[in-house]
């Protein structure tokens, strides 16, 4: 019996050494990972769902809309997240630009357009970011009067004189237009339609880009035409 004792004392070793390899291995492994991460467990997805959803400092195509609170020509504050659930169309303007002009003194289409909207429950918010002294920028009495000769609605023109918002969009020409969604997406963002297009080319039909992405939205479809050059 002593004899096949000391035989088996060699195999009893080897196995206890190779138990503590494979442990050691175990541990290195584990130790590899990160901190509270467990090996079978997906990493937590809410994070990255909530940083995807948050408001980037710059407005981008597919992503939630920067927010904005201005005040509108009829002194009152409005918020657009408070727009939540509608679709809402940003359109930046001067009066005193030429294209704007084109739109608002040498013909009424473009307000027949928004009014058509407004009863639709869809808002189009028109900006002027024009900053006190420059060209667009009016005093409170000359503003009335160039929103009622234009046939434009107080409460959806909107004072940006400091330019907040229109750096967020990065809006830097008139009319340059942007189109969002019903969960507060930016869907289009570009020129309002093909007018300098159209002015170079008498055989061009018309194309209103705002409408095209609008009423895909209406109608729960896919926007085409994202992004368009801006004119102004």
């Amino acid at each position: 019996m002593k004899r096949l004792a000391w035989l088996l004392l060699p195999l009893l070793v080897l196995a206890i050494s190779i138990n503590a390899f494979a442990q050691e291995g175990a541990d290195a492994k584990d130790a590899d990972k990160k901190p509270n991460e467990k090996a079978d467990e997906k990493p937590d997805e809410t994070d990255t769902e909530k940083d995807e959803e948050a408001p980037p400092d710059k407005a981008a195509l597919d992503k939630k809309a920067p927010d904005f609170t201005l005040t509108n020509a009829d002194g009152k504050e409005v918020t657009l997240s408070g727009f939540k659930g509608k679709i809402v169309v940003l359109e930046w303007v001067n009066l005193d630009c030429p294209w704007c002009k084109a739109h608002y003194e040498q013909g009424d289409a473009l307000v027949k357009l928004q009014a058509e909207y407004r009863k639709d429950e869809i808002v189009w918010l028109t900006i002027c970011s024009s900053a006190e002294g420059k060209q667009g920028n009016f005093d409170a009495e000359t503003l009335k009067k160039r929103i009622d000769k234009a046939g434009m609605d107080s409460a959806s023109y909107l004072l940006d004189a400091d330019g907040t918002a229109g750096r967020k969009y990065e809006a830097k020409t008139t009319p340059h237009c942007y189109v969002i969604d019903k969960e507060g997406k930016l869907k289009y963002r570009g020129a309002l339609d093909n007018l300098r297009e159209r002015r170079k080319d008498k055989a061009l039909d018309e194309v209103n880009y705002v409408k095209l992405a609008v009423d895909a939205l209406k109608n729960d479809k896919q926007v085409e035409t994202t992004e368009t050059t801006p004119y102004g």
